[in-house]
């Protein structure tokens, strides 16, 4: 089993079964163009795992047949074929062959410092049920272009391809106009105490109804995703701001400084002080 998300370090094991095609930015510019640093197929077989502990750029990754663990909200959670996941940048990212299985999937990642705006963010997804099909072909092409014939223009337009499919996955609440609009107000006011009555009755839906909606349209539950806001809102200020932690804790919802340390330890992996230390 992997381990303790608090115990995680920096890893890279890929075993002897274990195979991957990549592509960097560092030997196509035109991944750069896109603020990708590399994408790539793996074929994962245990003992597979990766760990990057502050990694600089916002991660997507579509599975198309077996399952793995990977480490999502602070927690572990198992991503199977037919799913796509994604992660922002600088909060923990993990993955774990399970043993007797294999893991075939697309990723990506990407490049961006503190000032650019990220793909993924507290408001895109967790994980969505997508067509990897279509996603497939697309990734292939690429590798197909890259390893055959190099075509900057060919390049140019799988490369295209690839990024608007990513963009698609992380853009938050894509049918549903209600939860936008709610969340759309939630992020302007983290202060306010949230319970999942009051969300629900915002939305004018439902308790149930509401939990549903989230966890199809968001893949995690209504209060997940608030504390995912409210992670993200207290990272962009302790790394743009000198405000004391407890003022950032008041600011991002939390009525205790305690509690706010605790929960940003279990979704980002280290202590405030620690974020704003390395950041």
């Amino acid at each position: 089993m992997p381990a303790p998300p608090d115990t995680l370090k920096e890893t890279t094991i890929d075993g002897a079964r274990t195979t991957r095609w990549s592509m960097e930015a560092a030997e196509c510019r035109a991944l750069a163009a896109h603020r990708i640093a590399r994408l790539g197929i793996d074929h994962a077989v245990a003992p597979y795992e990766r760990v990057r502990l502050t990694p600089g750029g916002s991660f997507f990754m579509i599975v198309l047949h077996g399952s793995g663990r990977v480490l999502l909200d602070g927690r572990w959670q198992t991503v199977s074929a037919g799913w796509a996941c994604m992660a922002p940048p600088r909060v923990p990212n993990a993955f774990h062959a399970l043993p007797r299985q294999s893991w075939n999937f697309l990723w990506m990642r990407y490049d961006e410092p503190a000032f650019v705006s990220p793909q993924v963010s507290a408001a895109s997804p967790l994980k969505v049920k997508v067509d990897v099909d279509q996603l497939q072909r697309v990734w292939e092409g690429l590798r197909g272009e890259w390893e055959s014939g190099r075509d900057p223009q060919a390049l140019h337009h799988w490369i295209e391809l690839a990024h608007h499919h990513t963009r698609r996955l992380s853009e938050p609440w894509r049918r549903d106009e209600r939860l936008r609009m709610l969340w759309e107000t939630v992020q302007s006011r983290l202060v306010e105490d949230w319970t999942l009555k009051a969300l629900a009755h915002a939305a004018h839906v439902s308790e149930e109804h509401f939990r549903r909606l989230c966890w199809k349209e968001l893949g995690r539950s209504p209060m997940a995703h608030l504390t995912s806001l409210r992670m993200q809102a207290a990272q962009t200020l302790l790394v743009s701001t000198r405000d004391k932690q407890e003022t950032i804790a008041q600011l991002v919802g939390y009525r205790s400084p305690i509690a706010f340390s605790r929960a940003f330890k279990r979704w980002v992996g280290c202590h405030p002080s620690e974020y704003r230390a390395r950041s």
